[in-house]
């Protein structure tokens, strides 16, 4: 794959990050992470859940006049079981808040970390050369800081890049917006019209 095309997929991965929202992506990753690593906790957790409630309906249904032994029986399990699971959930809250450090920095890692690894790595290689003459002294620029005169520089296209990503970004969502609004004013449209025809 040619620099251009790299540094442009590059650019979007990280842009779509920064969409979906790391916080979303890191409970997606815990997710299934709690499901492959810690099934049997993710498995215990949810089997004590349904006891509980269970347990608590039960209870619910038991008079504590009439069959007061069933019923303290039935509170010292419910009691029981919130305690087991306030323990768990803090095992699963530390193990989360672990899982959350880690994720958060590989995925800094492989967005903003990559970027300025090429960046660097890349600073005096051209992205590609512009025709001679065409910008005048923006050929500088254009190249900043490392790359020769008359090309593009990687930094200056990995911001070029972002850019126009962010641009289609708002573009989507201006068309996103105006289908949703044009969509929703279908049928007052067609009320109005039923309401002329009945009058």
């Amino acid at each position: 794959m040619s620099l251009m095309l790299a540094i442009f997929a590059l650019v979007f991965v990280t842009q779509l990050v920064s969409w979906i929202g790391q916080g979303a992506l890191l409970e997606l990753a815990y997710a299934f992470y709690l499901r492959v690593f810690h099934s049997s906790t993710d498995a215990r957790l949810r089997q004590l859940k349904r006891d509980v409630l269970a347990t608590k309906a039960e209870l619910l249904k038991t008079s504590a006049q009439d069959q007061f032994a069933k019923w303290a029986k039935l509170r010292r399990s419910v009691d029981k079981g919130l305690a087991d699971l306030e323990k768990l959930n803090s095992e699963v809250q530390a193990t989360k808040a672990a899982f959350a450090v880690k994720f958060n920095t590989a995925v800094w890692l492989l967005t903003t970390g990559v970027q300025f690894l090429v960046g660097w790595w890349y600073r005096k290689t051209p992205v590609f050369y512009l025709p001679p003459g065409w910008f005048g002294p923006l050929e500088w620029w254009l190249s900043f800081p490392f790359a020769p005169a008359g090309s593009v520089s990687v930094g200056v296209w990995q911001m070029s890049c972002k850019r126009v990503i962010k641009i289609g970004e708002r573009v989507v969502k201006d068309l996103a917006a105006s289908s949703s609004s044009h969509s929703s004013s279908e049928p007052e449209v067609q009320e109005a019209s039923s309401e002329k025809k009945v009058s």
